[in-house]
């Protein structure tokens, strides 16, 4: 097991690896106590050989590792790439490309919806991972053989189950279905939400524009407050806490204090002032300034029929073409087809229009129909007779 810990030998490691055409790539990193994610290990693997980047030590510099996360030439393989990207992103300030996501690609290949990375390892090559490092204090030293193997494994194992999906993916000639994918991980707007948009992650809806402003500046401030101070969100405010100012904002400390859901001592602290400040603030919005609240849609008479016929086409789909569900469409797709031919949702576009999209609007418009062959359900052209039926 090699550790690499100084910032030549790393240099020399990556440019060993450039020479190949992929590198499997993995991090781990703390983040319970954190806005951003503290990383601790970098783990690399390529044909034959594979490391750990122990990013603690003294003397390294990660400009080497940054320089082969952009090397064009060279693919970065991960498995659910999402949280390793950002990392990268926030310590490199570059998005790595080109990217490989084997939980992705195994979707695409019918592995299931958001297979594990276990659970794929398994599947194709056979071998059972030891999870029981799997919640070690990755920023710990010394750490353990036994963490220390485990860590690696996540690159190891990766080389076999990324060299086997890109064949099935080849053969079945969908290689540039993942690369479509691909593209979503590799933008910047997916790992840079700016502040004045944080109100979205939030799960309540306002009732009325001012309950609206108030949850957007409250919930731009607590990100604002959250990066500036490297804490995580639940730390400024919980979202129970937003939704309760919303709803009855506070408008001294005294009324903040009563609060059902403030953490004791909160209103006596350093946000806490500042917190009543952005509560006058958005009471001082004027009436015509309000933000728009969002118009929910309003689905036309029989969208709900249409939508359980989409789910069979779906799952009939899923079933033909063994490709996981949730990577084609979800419910709230398929409710927006069904009530809209021009919605713009994934599965009216790209590759998935191809495999799905294109027969789920003949489905809805009576150019084809779902019954049964026998005891297998199958799709059917209806005749031009019975599709002027329909129409009528």
């Amino acid at each position: 097991m090699k550790i690499i810990s100084d910032t030549k030998t790393l240099a020399q490691i990556c440019l060993e690896i450039s020479k190949h055409d992929y590198v499997t790539v993995d991090t781990e990193f703390l983040r319970e106590t954190t806005f951003w994610p503290k990383l601790c290990l970098i783990q690399m693997g390529w044909p034959g050989e594979a490391v750990i980047v122990d990013v603690q030590a003294i003397d390294i510099d990660l400009a080497p590792f940054f320089e082969l996360m952009a090397d064009e030439s060279v693919v970065k393989v991960f498995h659910a790439a999402r949280q390793d990207i950002e990392i990268i992103y926030k310590l490199g300030n570059l998005l790595p490309h080109p990217v490989f996501d084997s939980q992705v690609a195994a979707m695409v290949c019918g592995f299931g919806d958001s297979i594990s990375y276990d659970q794929l390892v398994y599947k194709i090559t056979g071998a059972r991972i030891d999870k029981s490092s799997r919640f070690t204090d990755w920023a710990a030293r010394p750490l353990s053989d036994k963490q220390l193997n485990y860590a690696l494994g996540d690159v190891t194992h990766l080389r076999k189950v990324y060299i086997s999906i890109k064949a099935n993916l080849e053969e079945q000639n969908r290689a540039h279905w993942v690369a479509e994918e691909m593209e979503v991980l590799t933008s910047v707007e997916t790992y840079d939400m700016p502040p004045e948009n944080a109100w979205k992650r939030l799960k309540m809806r306002a009732r009325k524009p001012r309950e609206l402003a108030i949850m957007k500046k409250l919930a731009e401030w607590r990100e604002n407050m959250a990066r500036m101070h490297d804490v995580p969100r639940g730390r400024i405010i919980k979202d129970d806490m937003i939704y309760e100012i919303m709803f009855n904002p506070p408008r001294n400390e005294k009324s903040l204090s009563a609060m059902r859901s403030m953490k004791r001592g909160f209103d006596r602290n350093r946000y806490g002032a500042k917190l009543l400040e952005v509560i006058a603030d958005a009471l001082a919005i004027n009436n015509d300034q309000l933000p728009v609240l969002p118009t929910p849609r309003q689905a036309p008479e029989g969208t709900a029929a249409a939508t359980e016929m989409l789910k069979v086409l779906l799952k009939l789909t899923v079933e033909e073409e063994g490709v996981a569900a949730k990577v084609i469409a979800n419910v709230a797709d398929l409710e927006r087809i069904a009530a809209d031919d021009n919605a713009d949702v994934s599965a009216l576009h790209g590759w998935r229009f191809e495999l799905f999209g294109e027969r789920a609007l003949k489905l809805k418009n009576g150019e084809i129909a779902i019954g049964f062959s026998g005891k297998k359900i199958c799709v059917f052209e209806l005749p031009d007779n019975i599709r002027q039926i329909a129409a009528e």
